[in-house]
């Protein structure tokens, strides 16, 4: 039998491949995603109620806030990549088992520092979770037909999350205290780990060469750098000051660095080869543009409705549900257009309706318009769906398997620092069009000026403490001030998301989904048709590495006949 055991042979569920039930590992995947998004939001509601019971200073509110998606970006390709060599499944429950713990810890928390740290550890527990759900979902579906599928199922499980968080903060805050919405955690992950652990695959990477640890803290500490000075500087800090820019600088600094120890190491932490591929770096480019143009819009029209419309957060919530049903509706048709269209049709068109849907929202002014925001929200959620689907799916198709962790942790680090950019860059744009307008209102001095200027909920504060007619005037310059800065936001994110479909135009023409294994003497036999990176039918043993002596194929590399 040359040398292959019958146990080695036998079919397991925890092997990933044809072998696991595969629908069935999709939907504890979705589940472990929506825990994870429907944390990331749900505590914004409950901001208020934190600083009540807490008293946190603003820096400690600042950190309460920004802690979690902070440490989770960070970590992010560590967790990645430790997956590819000990096993997917494993850090993924060790994730569920920390995220479980930290929620316990938040519930409790009787101090702001507590309440900090319970964050950062659920950070910690979500950069473990998050790309294990798509290297588990890349390895248990090696046909690209079903994985697309897939991975639309995972993406609208995520606008759901998304959505739901704040709605459902609402409620339990309305019945409970704010501890709650962390408890909410503990069943779920309750019911994970052993769903988890009898259900889920495991499956790994090949195992050549020791893991850079040095290589993994340098990565963490450069992204902790460059997203810490972001979201400074999205909030609007000085760019000059030491707390924004010297964490930038370094962070720069060491990520340089853990590139250039890549390039040189015989087995690198991440195959930065994979950027050589097209699909996989032009993938990876869509990510972060469509992020940067659409995630500080976000935040400025949830502004919009509240302030200059004047909606209750639940009607703000209610306002915006259409563009995330219409989100769901592209991610659980997007397997469909992926293989009618192709990568490089889908995610070009896609860049173009959501630029068509931000132009259409420049028609919003001073009244409230529901007929347009409908139509402008429902064509947002729909092309921006459809863009990142057809982006995450062409970059996790392009990865090699033993790579999936890794590629994962690429996609996801690519969100968070498209969001993180794009809060900084629209941010800086809405405040060069908003605040130069209210130096100039007569009857207002110079600090109430720059008070007011600092965010619209500011001046309204300014604008009732002044009263009168001075206060009325102050109050219509900003709000008139504030639609222009909104204007002129979504001309640059449109811009933004036309270059973006220009980008998209280097993707593959067509949906490649020939199989092939990835090892042995058949990946040789592969016609010169066939995309890289699609995946065949693995071996059933655990490891990915191959049985037989031909050599493994180095990713980038054309296939060379023997």
């Amino acid at each position: 039998m040359s040398g292959t055991t019958t146990a080695e042979l036998r079919p397991s569920r925890r092997t990933a491949g044809p072998g696991a039930n595969r629908w069935v590992v999709l939907v504890v995947l979705c589940a472990s995603l929506l825990l994870v998004a429907l944390d990331a939001t749900v505590l914004h509601v409950a901001v208020p109620a934190v600083s009540e019971d807490l008293r946190p200073g603003a820096v400690q509110l600042l950190w309460i806030v920004d802690v979690y998606p902070l440490v989770c970006a960070s970590l992010l390709i560590l967790f990645g990549t430790l997956g590819d060599r000990v096993g997917r499944r494993r850090v993924l429950l060790l994730g569920y088992g920390l995220f479980g713990v930290a929620s316990a810890v938040a519930a409790c928390a009787h101090t702001a520092e507590v309440l900090i740290l319970a964050r950062a550890l659920l950070g910690v527990g979500g950069a473990m979770i998050m790309p294990a759900t798509l290297s588990i979902l890349r390895q248990v579906f090696p046909d690209r037909r079903e994985r697309a599928l897939a991975i639309g199922v995972w993406s609208a499980v995520a606008a759901v999350g998304a959505a739901v968080g704040p709605l459902l903060g609402g409620f339990l805050l309305e019945h409970f205290w704010w501890g709650s919405v962390f408890l909410i955690n503990i069943p779920l992950m309750l019911i994970s780990l052993p769903v988890g652990r009898l259900l889920l695959p495991e499956s790994r990477g090949g195992a050549d060469g020791p893991w850079d640890v040095a290589g993994a803290l340098m990565a963490a500490a450069g992204l902790f750098g460059v997203v810490l000075g972001v979201k400074r500087l999205g909030g609007g800090e000085n760019p000059v000051s030491p707390f924004t820019l010297l964490p930038l600088l370094v962070g720069a600094a060491l990520l340089v660095l853990f590139v250039r120890r890549q390039r040189r190491l015989p087995y690198p932490l991440v195959d930065l080869r994979m950027f050589r591929r097209q699909a996989f770096s032009t993938s990876v480019g869509c990510i972060v543009l469509a992020m940067l143009a659409l995630v500080g819009l976000e935040l400025i029209a949830a502004q919009y409705l509240q302030l200059v419309l004047g909606l209750s957060p639940l009607a703000t919530g209610l306002r915006l549900l259409p563009l995330t049903v219409a989100a769901m509706a592209a991610g659980l048709l997007g397997a469909r257009v992926l293989r009618r269209f192709g990568p490089r049709r889908m995610v070009c068109t896609g860049f173009c309706l959501t630029a068509a849907a931000v132009l259409t929202l420049t028609a919003m002014g001073g009244t409230d318009d529901p007929p347009l925001m409908l139509s402008g929200f429902v064509l947002l959620g729909f092309g921006l769906e459809t863009t990142l689907f057809g982006a995450y799916e062409s970059m996790l198709s392009e990865a090699p398997a033993d790579r999936a962790g890794g590629a994962a942790a690429i996609g996801e680090t690519s969100y968070q620092l498209g969001a993180g950019i794009g809060i900084a860059l629209l941010g800086s744009v809405m405040n060069a069009a908003y605040t130069p307008r209210l130096h100039s209102v007569p009857g207002v001095s110079a600090p109430d000026a720059t008070a007011a200027g600092h965010s619209l909920g500011e001046a309204y504060d300014v604008a009732d403490r002044l009263g009168g007619q001075t206060g009325a005037v102050l109050r219509r310059v900003a709000r008139d001030s504030f639609v222009h800065g909104l204007h002129l936001t979504l001309l640059v994110s449109a811009g933004l998301l036309l270059l973006g479909a220009v980008m998209a135009l280097r993707l593959p023409r067509i949906m490649q989904c020939a199989a092939r294994t990835e090892t042995g003497p058949a990946a040789d036999a592969v016609p010169p048709a066939a995309e890289p990176g699609v995946a065949g039918v693995p071996s059933p043993r655990v490891s990915e590495k191959p049985r037989t002596s031909a050599k493994p194929q180095v990713p980038g590399k054309p296939r060379v006949s023997a």
